[in-house]
């Protein structure tokens, strides 16, 4: 047994959506007692830093219905089944923002919430990017509005709680990273 390991003993499919399953699982512990766990099982999703020649980061405002509020985001979205992370970065990358990429950089890939899901987010850096003419639009249930800003606005907005998800966040502090790594270089 893996150290910590919890064995289920029981699995109960509790819902089935179109974005995500929710199930609860019955485990034994390390200690040998019993628990349960409700576990969200997401077929993962991508997001895309994107900047563009002027030095704006891409962003979508939405509105979020779980927050019941917009927020600003980098674009991102869903893995379809059988998708390689990077055709569904590409493919959102256009449908949200009207814009291509010669290249797409993975960067990371993280759990969003470990203690009750399963969603794995494939980051991905857009090199040289381009406007698509005639670009594929956003999902027909998808209300998206592009915006491209600085990136002290973008901190400005982490700030102001405009910029409100963890993805987006990491996007920014990755963006000044990288600024604060080339600055530090030409000293």
């Amino acid at each position: 047994m893996k150290k910590f390991e919890e064995k289920t003993i029981e699995k109960q499919v509790m819902y089935e959506g179109k974005i995500i399953n929710l199930q609860v699982e019955k485990v034994e512990l390390p200690n040998g007692k019993e628990s349960s766990r409700e576990i969200i099982k997401h077929p993962g999703a991508v997001c895309v830093i994107a900047v563009t020649d002027e030095g704006k980061l891409v962003m979508v405002e939405q509105y979020r219905k779980a927050l019941e509020r917009s927020i600003l985001e980098i674009p991102a979205g869903k893995l379809e089944q059988g998708e390689e992370p990077i055709i569904t970065a590409a493919r959102e990358l256009e449908e949200e923002t009207g814009y291509g990429s010669e290249q797409l950089v993975h960067l990371i890939s993280f759990y969003t919430s470990p203690g009750f899901a399963d969603e794995l987010v494939h980051v991905f850096v857009a090199k040289n990017l381009y406007k698509i003419e005639n670009a594929r639009g956003a999902d027909e249930d998808e209300f998206v509005e592009l915006e491209e800003i600085t990136l002290e606005e973008a901190e400005r907005y982490v700030n102001e709680q405009r910029i409100f998800d963890a993805k987006t966040a990491y996007a920014v502090q990755y963006l000044r990273l990288q600024q604060t790594l080339e600055e530090a270089k030409r000293v």
